[in-house]
């Protein structure tokens, strides 16, 4: 029953609807009407006298009795988060609350994509969803979205100033790929990865986050020049090209030329501008990939100065690495090889997460069990892009909700006299510890992490 909860995944429930145009209403069969009616009774009548509120900031929290000492921990555009204490199972805990997750279609779509990939992702390198509620007690009060996640230590942010030696750094970069490895087996690209959206553990482990905005990879589908933050945005989004996986391969190098320079490699100051500090340093890319661009912005592009870049070997010099031994200056001819490899302006030239993961700098690290974990199990229909009323898509949410909460009563994830709960939380915390004792050992090192 352990190892069922442990690799459970959830099913798709009522997503089966039929997606009709834009301008026709959703419509339910007699019978899932029925059984909605039913579970939304059902649901009001238990809901009563388990929420309370509490003011964090300027934001307030209404959340499960469960659930204590809020604290504010993170905050962004698309939702707070508190650090908690989980009272039933004596675990801290992560509350996220989303900000204003029906205020347009966006905000919306954007709720329901970073739920659904949550509820069906399984790997150690991507945060764990322990549970999801919303204090309302039917679909037409329902305005607010809970998310609670495994609580890590720090952000990214905090660690990527540090001076990291060859041994962290490929660490932290193997992980940060298992989990990129993992969406894009799936055919999911995560399209925001950025030091805020990764979270770490003192011991060196490693998760990605905020699923937001990830999607399926789709061949005829040209991203949004806004999709990803600026600083971490990969060539063919800024020039609105078509993208592929390896989309997330140009952030992850930026990052990692981040944490070797000890600040952001391309810092422009708007969408144009980023681009110019792009080939003011890579150099001015190839006629060829300049014929794969809209005729307006090859016109622009074309109508800059000519850069001839910067070599590597400048732009990450050695005393930027630690170099205290000859073992170092192989990690650190290594780790600019991959620099190179990662931070091309032509994603048609740029490597992939599986030859990235295969790299020297990395492959020290390599664990299938970690970098060829099964595929999760997401159809293309849960995350497609489809366009949904508002209405449409808050309904969509509210009914993953609800499917959540029924799993909770079925004993799949359930907290009853039974125990089946604290044994799930408790093996998997045995698990954690474990995991983070044989780090330890195997790696030697910890990250000292300061508040």
């Amino acid at each position: 029953r352990i190892i069922l909860l442990l690799h459970f995944l959830p099913e798709e429930s009522m997503l089966t609807l039929k997606h009709l145009n834009e301008n026709t209403t959703m419509k339910l069969g007699s019978h899932k009407r029925h059984r909605r009616r039913h579970r939304l009774f059902s649901r009001m009548s238990e809901a009563e006298g388990q929420f309370y509120s509490v003011q964090v900031g300027d934001s307030t929290f209404t959340v499960l009795k469960r659930y204590q000492q809020l604290r504010a921990i993170g905050s962004g555009a698309q939702g707070i988060v508190c650090s908690a204490l989980d009272s039933d199972l004596g675990v801290p805990v992560a509350v996220k609350k989303l900000c204003r997750p029906f205020q347009n279609q966006t905000h919306a779509k954007r709720a329901y994509r970073e739920l659904v990939l949550l509820k069906c992702v399984n790997h150690k390198n991507i945060i764990r969803l322990i549970n999801v509620f919303t204090p309302q007690k039917s679909l037409e009060e329902f305005q607010d979205l809970y998310l609670v996640m495994e609580l890590m230590d720090a952000s990214l942010c905090q660690v990527i100033h540090m001076d990291l030696d060859h041994e962290r750094m490929s660490y932290l970069l193997y992980q940060i790929l298992c989990g990129i490895r993992h969406l894009h087996s799936a055919g999911i690209i995560h399209r925001d990865l950025k030091p805020s959206n990764i979270v770490v553990k003192s011991d060196c482990t490693l998760k990605i986050l905020d699923f937001g905005l990830a999607r399926t990879a789709c061949t005829n589908f040209m991203m949004t020049p806004y999709v990803v933050t600026r600083y971490y945005r990969a060539p063919e989004v800024i020039l609105g090209m078509k993208y592929k996986e390896n989309v997330d391969i140009w952030s992850v190098g930026c990052i990692m030329g981040e944490m070797v320079k000890g600040g952001v490699i391309f810092q422009g100051t708007d969408h144009i501008d980023q681009w110019n500090k792009v080939i003011e340093v890579l150099g001015t890319p190839s006629l060829e990939f300049m014929n794969r661009l809209m005729e307006t912005v090859r016109n622009y592009v074309m109508n800059k100065p000519q850069y001839p870049g910067v070599s590597f070997a400048e732009l990450f010099p050695d005393w930027a690495f630690p170099s205290d031994s000859e073992h170092d200056k192989v990690k650190t001819s290594q780790a600019r090889d991959l620099l190179s490899k990662m931070l091309v302006v032509d994603p048609e030239c740029r490597i992939s997460v599986e030859e990235a993961l295969n790299h020297p700098y990395i492959h020290v690290w390599y664990d299938p069990g970690e970098a060829d974990a099964p595929p999760p199990q997401i159809s293309d229909k849960q995350l497609e892009e489809r366009e949904h009323s508002i209405e449409q898509w808050k309904e969509l949410i509210y009914e993953e909700v609800i499917d959540w909460e029924e799993r909770n009563k079925n004993g799949l994830m359930k907290e009853d006299s039974s125990g089946t709960n604290v044994i799930f939380i408790h093996f998997v915390s045995v698990l954690d510890i474990s995991y983070k004792r044989y780090s330890q050992r195997k790696f030697g090192f910890n990250l000292i992490l300061v508040s």
